[in-house]
């Protein structure tokens, strides 16, 4: 049966039949952002190509469309974060639309319902571009501000894969490229240049112009374009249910003082240290303008449990300034600093924190005007779409809120990660810790209680959009490269066992227990179809690999868990559509039990529909459900129970003896 649409109802998604729905998705994929077939990171490239580079082919060929798609609904996933970029639409020039990549998109949404999944919109980036170790908007956008991507490494801008990595040596080079380092380029110069421009623009820079508009008029309309180009190809599907704006918002150097760099918490800078380079404003600016400048380098301490300086580094020894010939700093002209000579003078430190006499706030003055002009563009092509928004996953932790006036039918869509897991690539087991504290956490308990800690916060957020909101963790997952790649060589030497992957089983496990604690919706982080366990490539990114599917795991062509890595840790049996409301759901991994209970209306007309997959009951399953009529159809992995009186009903379904 064709797909409908969803609503919401407080913090519900219901169908068109009443029900309340789980959606449990995974996003695709994580090579998405990168062209195809040969433009991820563990493919050299000095970017020279931009203007004509190709995303037909991601996710995937449509020639593999059955494959991946049929594996993701025998997965029992009913949803996907479909990633598309700006530059992936509008990479050959402004206003300049890849026509074919428009239909190419279009038809993996169109199929996507096909296989029962909905389908969410996510305009991806990270750290902006490419070119800017990330990913997102097209190279021109650079060239239109006036900066040059060619000099971010030398001049220390940005770390860049393609710059720093040695392709010829290969592997894992924490000297050269150390892990997750990536993460690094939100606080320096490119990306913050770029995103302060795209979002406060006429705040900050309200005299500099480009083609006569503002630079976040002229940046901002040329992103809403590449939107509105997907938004009309799609407008007639009713399984996509509508549009993450932009992945992990970042607003640049909107709200914070102009000379200060993050070493230390306090009560006025509440935020946890990280680890790496504490960059101001003041000390981006000056490299970008070819400055040398000696930054603290801070590091994580064992001993002291805490991020805590190991001395200095200096940035841009060459002097290599980014702007190109001709070309000069807004932020400069606009009053915020003054270099005379190679005398930098601060004119302004309060530069990007009041404009007028008034407090900027990032999220009310910044972020939440771009999404409500998000939202009216694409709900001027199909009003009933729903906005998938974001807290910037960090603050998200800390329990922070959406700012008032945020769009109706807004989604709390935030992600959330184990940080430590994230960027160590290592699961501290049965021993874990918690990064903000630094806190031991002892075996299963201990970790699952934090992990629904964090995600009640994060639930939480979602009261504070109009009429409260459903939550869905848009993304969420674990690296499979855990302990330098473990279960790889596991593979390599022949092991097909379980035993490579029980980590992985374990980790993913207790964060879908988690999940399953507070009933929340999510999208797993990610489906790659072209992942590789090479160090060098993992999901064809920054060297990220956390790809629930692997060509290097797809050895039997006919079965389809075939590429599936910890599949037990993910394939699990949910709720998917309530015939009611939904009140608790638990699953215990070891024993198979699946307890849930609901209210019922029976005055809906369409049954509970369980997912119960063979992963998890191979051998067969017995189900109790006092007082349901129960269908449980002969093939497939789906168990129908039908109320015919209103109350509340308890089931459990174990794994046959």
């Amino acid at each position: 049966m064709p797909l409908t649409g969803l609503s919401i109802k407080g913090d519900q998604f219901l169908d068109a039949h009443g029900r309340t729905v789980l959606l449990r998705g995974v996003n695709l994929g994580g090579d998405s952002k990168v062209p195809y077939p040969n433009g991820g990171t563990n493919h050299p490239s000095d970017f020279s190509d931009h203007r004509d580079v190709s995303f037909i082919g991601r996710p995937f060929p449509l020639s593999e469309m059955h494959e991946h798609f049929s594996r993701l609904e025998a997965w029992g996933f009913n949803c996907v974060r479909l990633v598309t970029t700006w530059e992936a639409v509008e990479h050959s020039g402004p206003g300049l639309y890849d026509e074919a990549y428009l239909d190419y998109f279009a038809e993996i949404a169109r199929c996507a319902g096909d296989y029962g999944l909905y389908v969410v919109i996510d305009f991806h980036q990270d750290a902006w571009s490419r070119m800017s170790g990330g990913d997102g908007a097209p190279g021109w956008t650079f060239e239109a501000v006036g900066l040059d991507f060619t000099a971010f490494h030398a001049a220390g801008a940005a770390h860049v894969m393609q710059a720093a990595y040695d392709y010829a040596r290969g592997g894992r080079q924490e000297d050269r490229y150390p892990t997750m380092i990536w993460t690094h380029n939100y606080r320096m110069p490119a990306n913050a240049i770029m995103w302060t421009l795209f979002f406060a623009g006429e705040l900050f820079t309200p005299d500099f112009r480009i083609d006569g508009r503002s630079a976040q008029s002229y940046l901002q309309e040329h992103f809403l374009g590449a939107v509105r180009q997907v938004a009309q190809r799609v407008a007639r599907l009713p399984h996509v249910l509508g549009f993450d704006p932009l992945n992990e918002p970042n607003t640049g150097w909107s709200g914070q003082a102009l000379s200060y760099a993050h070493v230390e918490t306090s009560a006025a800078h509440p935020e946890p240290v990280w680890p790496g380079l504490a960059w101001s404003p003041l000390d981006g600016l000056l490299v970008a303008r070819g400055q040398t400048r000696h930054l603290p380098d801070m590091s994580f301490d064992p001993a002291r449990m805490a991020v805590v300086s190991r001395g200095t580094t200096i940035v841009n020894q060459g002097r290599v300034p980014i702007w190109r010939s001709g070309a000069s700093c807004p932020f400069e002209a606009a009053g915020a600093y003054r270099l005379r000579g190679d005398v930098p003078e601060v004119v302004r430190e309060e530069f990007f924190r009041h404009v007028g006499g008034r407090r900027i706030d990032p999220e009310q003055d910044v972020l939440r005007p771009f999404l409500r002009r998000v939202t009216e563009s694409v709900r001027a092509i199909k009003p009933e779409w729903m906005i998938f928004a974001e807290l910037d996953p960090f603050r998200g932790l800390m329990g922070a809120s959406f700012p008032p006036g945020m769009p109706e039918r807004t989604v709390n869509a935030s992600h959330w990660y184990c940080l430590v897991t994230l960027m160590t690539k290592t699961f501290m087991y049965p021993v874990g810790i918690d990064p903000f504290t630094g806190n031991a956490l002892h075996g299963d308990e201990d970790i699952e209680a934090y992990y629904a800690a964090q995600l009640a916060r994060i639930k939480r957020a979602s009261q504070s959009l109009p009429g409260g909101a459903p939550t869905l963790i848009g993304e969420f997952g674990i690296p499979f490269d855990l302990d330098q790649g473990a279960a790889y060589e596991a593979w390599a030497k022949g092991d097909r066992s379980a035993a490579p992957w029980a980590k992985h089983v374990t980790a993913l496990g207790l964060m879908y227990n988690a999940l399953d604690r507070h009933l929340l919706s999510s999208a797993q982080w990610n489906y790659a179809a072209s992942n590789r366990n090479a160090a060098a490539c993992g999901d064809g990114w920054n060297q990220e690999d956390l790809s629930v599917f692997s060509r290097d795991q797809a050895e039997d062509a006919r079965g389809i868990d075939s590429g599936g890595r910890a599949v037990e840790g993910f394939v699990r049996p949910y709720v998917r559509a309530c015939q009611g409301v939904l009140t608790s759901m638990t699953f215990d991994r070891a024993t198979g039990d699946l307890r849930f209970a609901f209210d019922a209306d029976p005055a809906i007309a369409a049954p509970t529909e369980v997912y119960l997959p063979a992963a998890q009951y191979p051998a067969g399953l017995a189900l109790d459900a006092p007082g349901l009529r129960v269908q449980m159809p002969r093939s497939g992995s789906m168990a129908l129970l039908h109320a015919t009186a209103p109350g509340r009903y308890a089931v459990v379904v174990r794994r046959a003896s």
